[in-house]
């Protein structure tokens, strides 16, 4: 400090404290200085600063109060937002939970009803299986009465050709008398020769109407000593009137191929064979016809006629 007032001394006077100049009134009413007020030397700049920072605590008290204010109200704003969303969200929680109660009561009731249709379905599954076991019985029953159904055909066809009146050399057979020209003569002749013969005999060249009727042929033939030699009887069976429509000599049309031999009939590359043949196959007893030329080819042959009843 001495140095500093020296070199003041020296030169003009400096201060480090800042000054602040500042208009007043006197007891007379008139403007004068802080400087004269107070005078160079006098005590102004600390009453100044006591001033100041009495001004700027009061400025920060009307400051802090309005900060106050304003987060009391933030502050109070903010709790009822908070209160709408927890109310909000304890509203969703209560609609979840009811929802999720909702939940379990369906699925406790599909599991309910699963439970029931796999009960219902394990039921359903013994009584099919008791259904297909009386199925089975019952087929059984049915193929056993067909069994003894063809039995009493077989016995009552019997006895009804026991009945039948046949002329002789003719074989009686369910209600008809059949002629086979094995049984007579070793003379073959046409198709149209073989049916005049049998017209001649007040009967008509056979008509098969049925599989037992096939049988009964096949099973006929084999009996003769015809079979042994490979001979075939003409049938009264031909399609001359159109070709590849087979009609037998009642007018009536064959609608079932299952008779004929593999690849018949074929008319052997259309050379007129219309008229049909019968013999005896051993390894293929079904499969007994084929196709030959009316006119060229000579046969033996089968005639049939109604047989007549006892009194």
């Amino acid at each position: 400090m001495e140095n500093q007032q020296q070199r003041a001394d020296n030169g003009p006077k400096m201060s480090f404290i800042p000054k602040t100049y500042q208009l007043f009134c006197s007891s007379k009413g008139a403007l004068v200085s802080n400087y004269e007020k107070y005078g160079p030397g006098g005590h102004g700049s600390d009453r100044r600063l006591v001033l100041s920072l009495g001004l700027l605590n009061i400025i920060l008290l009307i400051i802090a109060i309005v900060i106050g204010a304003n987060c009391a109200g933030i502050k109070s704003g903010s709790l009822h937002v908070s209160d709408s969303a927890v109310a909000k969200v304890i509203n969703e929680l209560s609609y979840l939970r009811s929802n999720h109660s909702d939940v379990m009561e369906a699925e406790i009731e599909a599991k309910s009803a699963l439970d029931n249709a796999l009960k219902n379905h394990k039921q359903l599954k013994v009584q099919i299986a008791e259904k297909k076991a009386a199925n089975d019985n019952y087929q059984k029953q049915v193929e056993v009465l067909l069994e003894q159904k063809l039995t009493l055909q077989a016995n009552l066809s019997a006895a009804d050709d026991s009945c039948l009146i046949c002329p002789s050399g003719w074989i009686a057979y369910n209600s008809s008398c059949y002629f086979f020209s094995f049984t007579e003569s070793r003379v073959k002749k046409n198709w149209p020769d073989s049916r005049a013969d049998c017209t001649g005999r007040n009967s008509d060249m056979i008509v098969v109407d049925n599989k037992e009727e096939q049988t009964f042929v096949s099973a006929t033939i084999e009996s003769m000593s015809a079979s042994s030699q490979g001979d075939t009887f003409w049938l009264g069976l031909s399609d001359t009137a159109t070709e590849g429509q087979w009609v037998w000599v009642n007018n009536v049309v064959e609608t079932e191929n299952r008779y004929w031999m593999e690849g018949e009939p074929n008319d052997h590359g259309h050379r007129g064979e219309d008229c049909a043949v019968t013999a005896f196959r051993p390894t293929f007893p079904w499969g007994t016809r084929n196709d030959l030329n009316c006119e060229t080819q000579k046969k033996l042959w089968i005639c049939e006629m109604a047989a007549r009843r006892t009194a």
